[in-house]
């Protein structure tokens, strides 16, 4: 499978061709992804369609983790907009839910049926093994991108151990590290980027 660079030029990337490609090609995505959805996002998005480069993923994944509502739902809204407004806004959300609803209303049949069952149970705690890899794996080979940050990669890195230690270990709520570690981020952000360019920093 082919992998894009970690930077393209913007002529070199590819957009929708329409609102139904948009549907469409949400609704193959929507339809990987089973527990490890953002590695499948980053795939689908960056390498295989290079509808945008990885750096321009990690921002608008950024976004999308913040906004009320399903992260990749927030995403695929967002690039649908972007190139045909709210008609593609809505192209997007309605592959991102259509063929979806319906596997998960057959799984749900299917599952009350067995949710007692011991090798069930035994089966969905290693998918929820397999997810966490995913995730994991994905985060891991984004680290690059943050390279191009005008924070500077020390900081992003260190914001990120910061937001793991308080949800992870400290259990803190998502709220509480949004307004604290997201606000200082902001603040820091604000701060350096007004001097990105006379440093010499490329923003991505």
């Amino acid at each position: 499978m082919p992998t894009a660079p970690a930077h393209l030029p913007d002529d070199a990337l590819n957009h929708p061709q329409s609102k139904t490609d948009l549907f469409l090609s949400f609704t193959w995505l929507a339809l990987q992804g089973f527990g490890g959805v953002l590695a499948v996002v980053q795939r689908e998005l960056v390498e295989n369609k290079r509808w945008m480069t990885r750096e321009q993923f990690v921002e608008d994944w950024a976004v999308a983790q913040i906004m009320p509502g399903p992260n990749v739902v927030n995403l695929s809204m967002m690039i649908g907009g972007r190139y045909f407004g709210l008609p593609g806004a809505m192209a997007a959300l309605a592959g991102m839910l259509a063929a979806p609803l319906v596997v998960v209303l057959l799984l749900a049949v299917l599952y009350g049926n067995v949710a007692d069952n011991p090798v069930a149970q035994d089966a969905l705690r290693g998918m929820g093994a397999v997810a966490a890899g995913l995730i994991t794996a994905t985060g891991i080979k984004l680290i690059a991108a943050l390279g191009k940050n005008a924070m500077g990669m020390t900081v992003c890195v260190g914001l990120a151990v910061l937001t793991f230690i308080a949800i992870g270990l400290m259990r803190w709520p998502l709220l509480w590290v949004l307004l604290g570690i997201g606000g200082a981020a902001c603040l820091w952000a604000y701060r350096v980027l007004p001097d990105g360019p006379a440093d010499g920093k490329t923003l991505p």
